[in-house]
């Protein structure tokens, strides 16, 4: 019993949304009992003269006169209910109707007079007064109750806008506060790869650590620091390390917090942020996602220049270039949509410096695969080079989600360690999807499919510029109905020779299945659809066509344009380069087909056979590959980064007629 009552002690109930439905039951409740007290009963008001009527003609079968308010009421009788009301149904149980009298000398006189004529026959009631408490609570309660529920609504509104809480909190801002004692937790160790972005902001750390040692040589410490980057990439992170190693005040808070219903808390809650900024300085203030904020103003036609986001803008802005020089006190912010920030929030001066953090290259992946693996329990198997060459293009947060996936296959299969099949097994389950064995397919459907893949796989494996293949399944996996994995190269700049071999290698699967099944089929939805973007990107912004050549027709603000930055003869000149393109590729990989076509239908079988085939049986069939990968030269460059290890690499994957996936 102690312990019960050490769990349960005794606390004031909390208020709850349920405590609100039974007082709206209890107030409706009374109103329905106090407005028909008559059990059920329909009151008339009439005219004195109309009550003497109705008494007159024997329709009273008893009255009540109520001295205090003045009012006489007499119930009718059953038998005359409908010449009163039109019908007994719409009267209720005991109707009756009500008038006002001169003086009760005169009711009593009538009364009196109506007796002896014998045309009333009740009972006679006097009331000396009304229920004075009781009219007035059922005149106040239902304003009593609506205020409460008023400031009841406020008052939660209100607690949700600050720390205080109540009505006038909603302008405070809601702020996150890290202070020295506590701390983020984070420092540059915990943030891997992304050194360049590091040394950026290793200088802001500096500043606050010592500031006299630029504001004495006449440097002024910078105002804002804005980091721009795709999502995963450490953004959030590399803020919080600069506040971890500064060993300052960190204030976190995203962009969309500003933002309310209510006009002008966005701009009061700016305000409020920057003035606890002060109290705190040197401090660190992060708004994540300033995009939310910070959309460059007058883009949007349909609504006014004085909304609610662009007033916080403006508030913010003031807020940047208002306080001190030398205050101590540094923006830090983040956003995956730079290009759509307003000009003025980029000048010097606000936001003096823009970091970019990219996506993780070779050796930061390397580091990153590193921090995530310290808590995994890992097996001798596991080959970290390889990982890290086989998830080109992942970030920071795809990786992580690589290592957890990789931790849960192994203890789906029992194991005590988690291997390097497992990891190789978590990167095709997040690029391809969940494998579906159990999907039902005809011989028909596998045959068509199996040609399909290997069609990709012997274009691929004879083009020069083509990504090297690593595995090549028919196995449905996610919304694919088969995949192919390659090696993409990460190259600083395209050629179009690169281009077109890329296009010719993808048109691969639709050149099979036409040259070797007689029909096509909806499987190469996702080929055709990343052929059309490749060669309009080719033809409209990189003039890489004949007729159209070295010119771009690539707008900026093409998302807020209402019409195309070209003519429309200049259109149709661009659709029928990208046809010709497209078609020149297409029968460059039917004639490839052609010419290999002995290996492609050994390749194709043997997929049907095994259902999954790596580079070494297209080795085994074409013989070894005639060009030599760039990512292996980029490797044996980068053997003191890299180490010694085969190259093998997944990244794309194909073939989905309904949705179709593009890893590319």
């Amino acid at each position: 019993m102690k312990q019960t009552n050490q769990n349960n002690p005794n606390k004031m109930p909390r208020f709850s949304l349920n405590w609100a439905y039974a007082i709206i039951i209890i107030v409706l409740a009374y109103l329905f009992w106090t407005g028909n007290r008559g059990n059920g009963s329909y009151n008339k008001e009439v005219s004195y003269s109309t009550f003497q009527s109705y008494v007159a003609k024997g329709y009273a079968s008893s009255i009540t006169v109520n001295k205090g308010d003045g009012n006489v009421q007499m119930f009718v009788k059953k038998e005359h209910v409908g010449k009163i009301f039109g019908g007994a149904s719409k009267a209720g149980n005991a109707p009756c109707v009500t008038a006002e009298f001169p003086s009760v000398d005169n009711v009593d006189n009538f009364l009196a007079e109506q007796k002896d004529q014998e045309h009333f026959n009740g009972d006679i009631r006097y009331e000396a007064n009304k229920d004075f408490f009781g009219g007035l609570l059922y005149s106040l309660l239902p304003v009593l109750f609506l205020v409460g529920l008023w400031f009841l609504i406020f008052r939660n509104m209100g607690a949700g806008g600050g720390t205080g809480g109540g009505i006038f909190s909603v302008g405070k801002s809601k702020a996150q506060l890290y202070e020295k004692a506590q701390g983020t937790h984070v420092t540059f160790k915990d943030v891997a790869g992304q050194d360049e972005a590091k040394q950026e902001v290793m200088e802001i750390v500096k500043f606050l650590k010592d500031p006299k040692k630029y504001t004495e040589l006449g440097g002024k410490i910078p105002k804002g620091a804005l980091l721009v980057g795709p999502p995963g990439t450490g953004k959030t992170l590399l803020a919080k390390a600069v506040a971890g190693e500064a060993n300052v005040p960190f204030f976190s808070i995203s962009g969309s917090d500003f933002v309310e219903m209510f006009v002008g808390v966005g701009a009061s809650r700016v305000r409020d942020l920057f003035r606890q900024a002060k109290e705190k300085a040197p401090c660190i203030v992060f708004i994540d996602e300033i995009d939310a904020v910070g959309r460059a103003r007058g883009r949007n036609p349909s609504m006014g220049g004085n909304d609610e986001r662009e007033s916080t803008l403006n508030q913010l802005l003031t807020e940047m270039d208002g306080f001190g020089t030398n205050s101590g006190i540094i923006v830090l912010a983040a956003t995956n949509r730079a290009d759509i920030l307003d000009k003025a929030l980029l000048r010097a001066g606000r936001f003096d410096r823009q970091i970019h953090v990219e996506l993780p290259g070779l050796p930061e992946r390397k580091a990153i695969f590193k921090v995530h693996m310290t808590p995994l329990k890992l097996d001798n198997s596991v080959d970290l080079d390889l990982l890290a060459r086989q998830t080109p293009g992942f970030s920071g947060a795809d990786i992580a989600n690589v290592c957890n996936e990789a931790a849960l296959i192994a203890a789906r299969g029992n194991k005590t360690a988690v291997g390097k099949q497992d990891f190789l097994d978590a990167i095709d389950r997040i690029i391809g999807g969940l494998e579906k064995k159990t999907k039902v397919m005809t011989q028909d459907e596998k045959r068509t499919i199996a040609i399909h893949e290997a069609g990709h796989a012997t274009v691929s494996w004879f083009l020069q510029y083509a990504n090297p293949l690593v595995k090549v399944t028919i196995v449905p996996r996610g919304q694919a109905l088969g995949a192919a994995w390659y090696l993409p190269e990460e190259r600083t700049i395209t050629t179009k020779e690169q281009m077109l071999d890329e296009i010719c290698a993808t048109l691969g699967g639709r050149a099979a299945e036409e040259l070797f099944t007689g029909h096509i089929s909806s499987g190469a939805l996702n080929d055709l659809e990343t052929v059309t973007k490749r060669a309009f990107g080719m033809v409209a912004y990189l003039g890489m066509s004949d007729n159209l050549s070295n010119l771009c027709y690539y707008d900026p603000n093409q998302d807020y344009a209402f019409s195309k930055p070209y003519s429309d003869k200049t259109a149709e000149k661009i659709d029928e380069e990208v046809k010709e393109l497209i078609r020149q590729q297409y029968e460059r990989a039917k004639q490839l087909l052609n010419e290999k076509h002995e290996g492609h239908a050994q390749l194709a079988q043997v997929l049907i056979d095994k259902e999954v085939i790596f580079a070494d049986d297209v080795e085994a069939i074409f013989g070894k590959r005639p060009w030599t990968s760039r990512s292996d030269e980029i490797i044996a460059e980068n053997e003191h980064l890299l180490q010694d290890s085969e190259p093998l690499e997944p990244e794309e994957t194909e073939n989905e007629p309904q949705s179709p996936v593009d890893h590319e």
